[in-house]
């Protein structure tokens, strides 16, 4: 999903970053979850704001889900 965001190749690494950040976060290590979708589209939405830094991505993305630290 993240290849094919509209954050363009230049901004695909940070958010594949984020991506992978986010889901050791939260503890989710099956890709087939449904949650890592739902990580995904907000990772692109925070994305599309033009913050860059993946650290900060992920912490965005796991707090704006009210998702558990795993």
């Amino acid at each position: 999903m993240l290849r094919n965001s509209p954050l363009g190749p230049k901004e695909d690494s940070p958010a594949l970053a984020a991506y992978e950040q986010a889901l050791r976060t939260i503890g989710v290590e099956d890709r087939n979850d449904p949650l890592t979708e739902l990580i995904a589209k907000k990772i692109i939405e925070i994305g599309q704001t033009g913050l860059k830094d993946p650290a900060q991505i992920c912490i965005r993305a796991v707090e704006a889900m009210g998702l558990p630290k795993g």
